[in-house]
């Protein structure tokens, strides 16, 4: 199989693995409990949270573990509305945004609050000056994301943030880094973000994990879950410490040579850019500034179509949300991409663990997708 969809998930790396086992069969103690074996508990889940702010370029108090990005990302925007949007009521998004952010924004749009929505160009990009155009003196609450998960545009997410706290100093700036974490080096600590999601399941660790980075610049911040006190009285309940163990594991391995990761599969995705520029009748959507991720469409075949031929052929690729539910991409609607373009959309995404045999095996299926195209 070639595995070609890394955006969707992962593949958990073996010490990710090793690590959740332990933790399920050695270590599977209550982290609160105060016997030595619960206490041993306890120190695992203070390293994972230490390997994982490291990853992050964080303060290891400000990192608190959820059940994934989208938890994390419904708690940035509710919690940041709860706390700071009792006199203000605008809010800046993107159209870009994944659903667990734009979601959120609709649910808000019925409460009561008004939100606007930065149109990106035609690559997929998001501009400074769409944001300085939108801010306002109302204006509390900043979400946008780092990569888009569909194009790989990446957003200037430090210049954003220090304009949004310049031109208004009170507001918070969020920013889904789910598709940048380990992908695009970022540090925590230096971005300006106030809040920052990350996922487990992105970067080879489990599904079921995930975390929400809460800058000291917020001095307090609405809890997600009452109960016991865990994470800081923020978001209560017994930890899922085989996951957590297992996200920290990833972290710390794909961490060792992140600049190596990212170098060779930048390599590898503009190898594959420059291969398949030579076929007529693909096109190469959006700016594809991730290493990692790039979107395609053979205008004339249906998503599904190239998807079928592609898994015939062994070989995994993501529809994104082009034909979700019936409905066309929200990411290429919004740049204004073709109806015929938007429907023969999908999506490539690479990972560590692909080799430039996979993508030898993507030019050969993509090379069937244009010969049935002509039959």
């Amino acid at each position: 199989m070639i595995y070609l969809d890394n955006s969707a998930t992962t593949k958990p790396c073996q010490e990710a693995v090793e690590a959740m086992t332990s933790a399920l069969t050695e270590g599977w103690a209550n982290p609160s409990a105060l016997y030595n074996f619960g206490i041993d508990a306890a120190r695992q889940l203070r390293l994972a949270r230490n390997k994982v702010a490291a990853a992050m370029g964080a303060e290891p108090d400000r990192v608190f573990f959820t059940s994934g990005g989208t938890e994390a990302d419904n708690w940035a925007i509710f919690g940041a509305a709860r706390r700071f949007g009792k006199k203000n009521k605008h809010i800046v998004t993107t159209a870009i945004e994944h659903h667990a952010v734009l979601n959120c924004m609709k649910e808000l749009e019925a409460q009561g609050f008004q939100v606007t929505y930065l149109q990106p160009d035609e690559l997929g990009r998001i501009t400074l000056d769409a944001l300085k155009a939108a801010l306002r003196k109302d204006t509390f609450f900043v979400s946008i994301m780092m990569v888009n998960n569909e194009v790989g545009s990446v957003m200037p997410i430090a210049q954003m943030a220090r304009l949004t706290h310049k031109l208004c100093p009170d507001a918070i700036f969020h920013t889904d880094a789910v598709q940048g974490f380990l992908k695009v080096p970022f540090a925590a600590k230096s971005l300006g973000a106030d809040l920052i999601t990350v996922s487990s399941h992105k970067v080879h660790g489990p599904k079921g994990a995930g975390a929400l980075y809460i800058s000291p610049r917020i001095k307090s911040f609405p809890a997600l879950l009452l109960g016991g006190g865990q994470e800081s009285n923020l978001r209560s309940g017994t930890e899922a410490t085989p996951a957590i163990l297992g996200f920290a594991a990833a972290c710390q391995v794909v961490s060792k040579d992140l600049a190596g990761d990212i170098s060779r599969e930048k390599a590898l995705l503009e190898g594959c850019i420059q291969r398949l520029s030579g076929l007529e009748g693909l096109k190469i959507n959006g700016a594809h500034d991730a290493p990692h991720i790039l979107s395609l469409s053979i205008p004339g075949v249906p998503t599904q179509n190239s998807i079928n031929i592609l898994q015939d052929a062994g070989i995994c690729v993501s529809a994104g949300s082009a034909c979700a539910k019936g409905h066309r991409s929200h990411t290429l609607t919004a740049m204004q991409l073709s109806p015929e373009t938007m429907d023969a959309s999908f999506r490539i995404s690479l990972s560590r663990d692909t080799t430039e045999e996979d993508i030898e095996g993507l030019i050969a299926g993509i090379e069937k997708i244009l010969a049935w195209k002509q039959r």
